[in-house]
């Protein structure tokens, strides 16, 4: 289970060391064997231990790709899936197309989400928060009920 954000930065390789925390459950859950891929409604990179990111797959390849926001959505989640592992350091090196695509560059938040990693620009994950800040009240009240207990 990932929770929090950490900030970190990027070597000149784009290679960044993941927080202990995450790292010990990833090496935990996947030998420390991962997946990168993008997020298609924002500009961060998603990353999932190696076997979260297979239930994934697998949940995209039994939609049917017919239909054109399917085969949209497959495209981008699977098409630029990369694997990646932790390095004895407990380093993560991405590929420049992903870091290019997410505008990484040196300071990057890793935020955590239940069963994946987000990866942020530290400046556009600000400026997202002050938006979803302002957001948010007006987005939770259009919400149907859903029994949370918060």
């Amino acid at each position: 289970m990932f929770r929090g954000i950490h900030k970190v930065s990027l070597d000149e390789r784009g290679r960044f060391a993941m927080p202990v925390r995450f790292r010990d459950a990833l090496r935990a859950r996947s030998n420390g064997k991962l997946v990168v891929t993008v997020d298609r409604r924002d500009k961060c990179l998603l990353l999932y231990a190696e076997g979260d990111w297979q239930a994934v797959e697998r949940q995209l390849q039994t939609l049917s790709n017919l239909h054109p926001a399917i085969r949209q959505l497959q495209r981008m989640l699977m098409g630029f899936a990369n694997e990646v592992e932790l390095d004895g350091a407990g380093r993560v090196l991405l590929p420049q197309t992903l870091r290019e695509y997410a505008g990484l560059e040196k300071r990057v938040a890793v935020l955590g989400q239940a069963n994946k990693l987000e990866l942020w620009s530290e400046d556009l994950l600000e400026d997202n928060i002050e938006s979803w800040l302002e957001q948010g009240n007006r987005a939770i009240d259009d919400l149907p009920d859903l029994e949370l207990h918060l």
